[in-house]
């Protein structure tokens, strides 16, 4: 999820630039390439399935046996 929100990030990012606009001066371009980084390093950590690491199964849990 988090790759996804950086792909988008970088979008915004590439089109501002081609369009040579700005969003003023808090949300510029070097604040949203370090906002689109931490997405990616956050999904490349993991971030996304800490929540789906214990799942739950109902009846007989797969495997050999």
């Amino acid at each position: 999820m988090f790759a996804v929100i950086a792909a988008v990030i970088f979008a915004v990012e590439l089109i501002l630039m081609l369009a040579k606009e700005d969003l003023g001066p808090v949300l510029t371009m070097n604040f949203l390439t370090t906002l689109a980084f931490l997405c990616i390093a956050l999904h490349l950590a993991g971030a996304g399935t800490w929540g789906s690491r214990y799942r739950s199964y109902r009846g007989r849990r797969p495997g050999p046996g």
